[in-house]
């Protein structure tokens, strides 16, 4: 009986303390929870302070970046432009020379028309001073004629040359503005032969004179009014290369440009009319020859 009480007491004791055993284990573990719990909130804590700052550091490592890359933006819209300005002005400096060529061309070929226009008068004129040699070779039948004149102008070299008769039409032939008068009223009372006649003496003789460029500029008139528009054009041709700074010039360049057309050149006489224009961009004959060119338009550009 004593021994079952024993074993009693002994289990009952050892029931109490496996409780007490229990509590503290229970304790324990509600101590490792809060623990860990309380951990756990520092982590997330200690995550959302470093996920701040990596986003301060990223956000400042991107402005940085794009900042780099505005920069470099820039000096290449820099470099771009300064590239556009040099080939917009090499474009320009092309476009200018290709158009100084092909009016170079242009004027090349019509100076080579008008040579071979010059050269046909030529033989033209030599054909008929062979024939007027051969004239001169027959016999005189009456010697007593060969003493009378031969009348106020002779034929040299295809061209009319005005004898020592000038002062018969007006002031004496020693005076040059007198000369140039005579010469001038022919014009004007439409007598273009005999006028031009005047003109070609006037300018032979008064070569160096301030009146030469104008009676030549008066010899290609007479031309253009007898309706012989290639040698009106020969005629200004020489007034350029003899006189190049002569007042008539401009009016020079107008009258070819308009001789060029009624030959059926309209190209050619555009041309001349635009570079009228650009040499003499205030004259009254540059506002006539925007006129012109607004009229040649129309027409068919080049003869065939």
């Amino acid at each position: 009986m004593k021994i079952f009480f024993g074993v009693l007491i002994a289990l009952f004791t050892v029931a109490c303390a496996s409780n007490s055993n229990f509590d503290r284990l229970r304790n324990d573990v509600s101590e490792l929870q809060r623990s860990s719990f309380e951990s756990r909130k520092d982590i997330d804590i200690l995550k959302e302070k470093t996920s701040v700052i990596v986003k301060e550091e990223s956000f400042t490592a991107v402005k940085e970046g794009q900042a780099n890359i505005l920069a470099r933006i820039n000096e290449t819209s820099g470099s771009i432009q300064e590239l556009r300005g040099r080939f917009d002005e090499s474009r320009y400096f092309t476009e200018k020379s290709f158009k100084e060529f092909t009016l170079e061309r242009d004027l090349l070929r019509t100076q080579i028309a008008g040579l071979e226009t010059q050269i046909r008068l030529l033989k033209d004129r030599l054909a008929v001073i062979e024939i007027e040699a051969a004239k001169l070779k027959e016999p005189i039948k009456d010697p007593a004629e060969t003493s009378q004149p031969t009348g106020d102008a002779a034929k040299t070299n295809g061209i009319m040359r005005v004898d020592e008769g000038l002062s018969q039409a007006g002031p004496a032939p020693d005076s040059k503005s007198g000369a140039y008068e005579v010469a001038y009223q022919l014009f004007k009372d439409r007598k273009y032969k005999e006028s031009r006649e005047k003109f070609e003496v006037f300018v032979r003789e008064y070569s160096k004179t301030d009146l030469a460029d104008n009676a030549q500029f008066w010899i290609a008139e007479t031309y253009f009014a007898e309706k012989d528009f290639e040698s009106a054009i020969l005629s200004y041709e020489t007034l350029f290369k003899k006189y190049p700074d002569s007042d008539k010039a401009g009016s020079g360049m107008f009258k070819q440009g308009l001789a060029f057309a009624e030959i059926g050149d309209v190209k050619t006489g555009i041309i001349i009319l635009n570079r009228l224009i650009e040499k003499y961009p205030d004259s009254k004959d540059a506002e006539a020859a925007k006129k012109k060119i607004a009229d040649l338009d129309k027409k068919p550009k080049k003869k065939k």
